[in-house]
C-alpha cells in the first residue's frame, strides 16, 4: 500500500483559486468518496471550486483542458479503472496518465491527480477516504492542484 512518506496536506490558504473537480462516474462508491476527500480540503483551503462530471477516466484530459483553457486556475481529475480480463486497463490508464500529463505541461497549469488504477475493488475502497478507508486519494489530489497552482503563480511573479 502507497502513503508511506507521503506530506501532510491541508492547511493552505487557496483564497482566489478557480479549481475544477472533473470526476468519472464509473464505480460510484469509491468515485463518490474521492469527490468527497477533494471537496473537503478545497472547502477548508477557501478556494472556488465547482464539479464536473465526466462518463469515464479517458474523458478527464479533454474535460480538463477545456476548464484550463476556460480560466480555472487549476483541475482536479478523478477517476477509477480496475484491471479486468482484458488489456483495456492498460489503454484507458494510458490515455488518462498521459493526456492529463499533456494537459498540465500544456497549459502550464496545475492538474491534481486523483485517478485510481487498481487491481480489485478493495483498493479503491482502501484509498477512496470512506469510512474505514486507509487513504484519502481525493483529498490528497486536491491538495497536490492547490499547492501546485501557487507554485505556479509564485513562479510566474
Amino acid at each position: 500500500m502507497s502513503g508511506k512518506g507521503a506530506p501532510i496536506t491541508g492547511g493552505t490558504d487557496a483564497s482566489g483559486l478557480d479549481i475544477v473537480v472533473i470526476a468519472a462516474t464509473w464505480h460510484d462508491e469509491i468515485t463518490n468518496g474521492l469527490i468527497a476527500g477533494a471537496e473537503r480540503v478545497l472547502e477548508a483551503s477557501g478556494a472556488s471550486y465547482r464539479l464536473m462530471r465526466v462518463p469515464g477516466s479517458f474523458e478527464l484530459p479533454v474535460a480538463a483542458k477545456v476548464a484550463l483553457e476556460a480560466g480555472a486556475d487549476a483541475v482536479v481529475a478523478l477517476g477509477v479503472i480496475i484491471r479486468g480480463g482484458t488489456p483495456h486497463f492498460e489503454y484507458v490508464s494510458s490515455a488518462a496518465t498521459d493526456g492529463l500529463t499533456r494537459v498540465a505541461l500544456d497549459t502550464g497549469k496545475a492538474v491534481g491527480f486523483g485517478v485510481l488504477t487498481l487491481d480489485d475493488e478493495q483498493q479503491g475502497l482502501d484509498r477512496a477516504g470512506l469510512p474505514g478507508s486507509k487513504e484519502d486519494k481525493g483529498a490528497e489530489a486536491a491538495d497536490a492542484a492547490i499547492r501546485t497552482a501557487l507554485a505556479l503563480r509564485a513562479l510566474r511573479s
